[in-house]
């Protein structure tokens, strides 16, 4: 096995301006992600419940598609649900979008991310409490996903998105308490590169928990569109041999089509298999 390329694909209007690369009809953007030549697409849908699998596998098959990943950020975008609310019933509506996720993952083996679900602390709620609200939400999840043969990814964010899970060190600690086997860590540069002293050395210090890995650049942009030095990056997940997804969940800039093209293209620089 090697590392594989994926690209975003929003299906979430109210996310139009976020950091996803190919928006618009499903199997349109299928088509193009195996036009440009990607192994898989990371999908951004309303919810689990929105989307039926049956018409999902076919669209995959057709395009010759794995399905990288699901997001489950339209869970706090659209109807402002997180796993740490202060609110008993908003916390209980956000697992069961979540589950609603995992369902939907289960016959196609992927994975299901938490970043903007996990929320952030505010008064009265201190940090630990709703750390403690997060690890309990967490371990359940798991135990649904658990049996249904799916991994869950918690994927840390910079300080300006949440103020819970910021580093790969923080996941990791995280995810050793919860000892439960398929919650992973998602590594994304772009917020990497707000929070790690040195990514590279993140990487390594994290590598029995990666999971995924959001290929983006200092800007949010396409990799290679910023000031990143990938092939540093590269080496630590060849010498750990990291074998997952990187995908590109980056700001479709210029358009899709030119960050499409700039995702793959460092890519296969620095991350693609060489050639013998």
């Amino acid at each position: 096995m090697s590392m594989k390329c994926a690209i975003t694909v929003c299906q979430v209007p109210q996310a139009a301006a976020g950091p996803f690369v190919l928006h618009g009809d499903l199997s349109e953007c299928l088509a193009q992600a195996c036009e440009f030549g990607f192994h898989g697409v990371e999908l951004f849908l309303p919810g689990g419940r929105s989307m039926d699998s049956d018409r999902l596998a076919g669209l995959l098959a057709e395009h010759g598609l794995e399905l990288a990943a699901l997001g489950t950020g339209a869970g706090w975008v659209v109807h402002q649900l997180t796993l740490t609310s202060a609110d008993e019933s908003t916390r209980a509506a956000a697992r069961e979008f979540v589950r609603g996720m995992i369902d939907l993952a289960a016959p196609f083996g992927a994975p299901v991310i938490i970043g903007s679900m996990q929320g952030r602390h505010a008064a009265p709620m201190d940090r630990p409490a709703a750390m403690g609200l997060l690890a309990d939400a967490l371990s359940d999840l798991a135990g649904y996903a658990v049996g249904r043969n799916v991994q869950l990814l918690m994927e840390p964010l910079n300080r300006y998105e949440s103020n819970l899970i910021n580093t790969l060190t923080e996941a990791g600690a995280l995810l050793d308490a919860l000892a439960a086997p398929n919650v992973r860590i998602l590594a994304d540069l772009f917020h990497m590169n707000i929070e790690e002293a040195e990514i590279s050395a993140a990487l390594r210090g994290a590598a029995r928990h990666l999971g995924h890995i959001h290929l983006a650049d200092s800007n949010r942009r396409a990799a290679g569109f910023g000031h990143l030095d990938y092939q540093p990056i590269a080496e630590v997940l060849r010498s750990v041999r990291y074998e997952g997804y990187l995908s590109g969940e980056v700001l479709p800039l210029p358009d899709g089509s030119a960050a499409a093209c700039q995702t793959l293209e460092t890519f296969h620089r620095h991350f693609a298999p060489k050639a013998m």
